[in-house]
C-alpha cells in the first residue's frame, strides 16, 4: 500500500465503522486488500484446531468475537463459516475472496481463545513431548489421543480429498498427526508476547 495510515499524522476523523482491534494487525504489502490462498488455507486450519481442542470450540469463537466488538464482521455461525470456506482445501469450498480485515478478525479471535486455552495447549505439548522421548504410543494420553481424533475426523469430514495435499493427509494418521501438533505449536505461539503479531506476519511470508 502506498497510503500509510497513522493516527498521529492526520486530522482526518478516525472511522467509527472499523474496530479498533483491528490496527494492532499492520496490513501487509499486497497489490489487492484479499487474502493469497495459503492465508486463508492456514487461519482456516488454526480455527479447526481450535474445534478439535475442546466441544463447543464454534461457540467460542462467536462469543469472543462478541468481546472483541467484532460482530459486525463475523455476525453469526453461518458467517463465520462462509469465511472459512475460502480455505482451498475445503470440499465446500467458495471462491469468494477473503477480505484482509475479515481475516484479521479471525485471527485476532483465533488468538484470544488460544490465549484462554494457553494452560491445555501447554499440557498437551509437554505430554507429547515426553510420550515421543519415551516412544510411547501418543494414544497411551487420553486427552492428547482426544485432540488428535477430533482433529483427524474434522480434517476428513471438511477437506475435498480430490486435492492431492488434502488426499495424502486423509490417507495417513501419522501426518494428521504431525499437522495436528504442528497447529498447536502454532496456537502456543500466538499465546506469547508479540504472537500474534508475528503470527499474522507469517501468514503472508513469500507473499509481499
Amino acid at each position: 500500500m502506498n497510503h500509510p495510515v497513522s493516527s498521529m499524522t492526520t486530522n482526518s476523523p478516525p472511522d467509527q465503522s472499523k474496530p479498533m482491534i483491528l490496527d494492532s494487525l499492520a496490513d501487509p504489502a499486497l497489490s489487492e486488500q484479499y487474502c493469497p490462498p495459503r492465508t486463508r488455507q492456514q487461519i482456516d486450519l488454526m480455527l479447526l484446531a481450535i474445534e478439535s481442542l475442546e466441544l463447543g470450540g464454534s461457540e467460542e469463537m462467536l462469543l469472543v468475537a462478541k468481546e472483541l466488538e467484532l460482530q459486525d464482521i463475523i455476525k453469526n455461525r453461518v458467517v463465520l463459516w462462509r469465511l472459512r470456506c475460502s480455505n482451498p482445501w475445503r470440499r465446500s469450498y467458495s471462491r469468494d475472496p477473503l477480505a484482509m480485515e475479515q481475516a484479521k478478525a479471525l485471527v485476532l479471535i483465533s488468538c484470544h481463545v488460544a490465549r484462554r486455552m494457553t494452560v491445555v495447549i501447554r499440557q498437551l505439548l509437554l505430554a507429547y513431548q515426553q510420550l515421543n522421548e519415551k516412544q510411547i504410543p501418543l494414544e497411551n494420553h487420553f486427552r492428547l489421543s482426544e485432540y488428535l481424533e477430533r482433529f483427524r475426523a474434522h480434517f476428513r469430514s471438511r477437506m475435498n480429498p480430490r486435492r492431492a495435499k488434502v488426499a495424502a493427509y486423509i490417507a495417513s494418521n501419522d501426518m494428521l498427526n504431525e499437522l495436528a501438533l504442528s497447529l498447536l505449536t502454532k496456537l502456543l505461539f500466538c499465546t506469547g508476547t508479540s504472537g500474534m503479531q508475528r503470527f499474522w506476519s507469517s501468514l503472508f511470508d513469500g507473499e509481499v
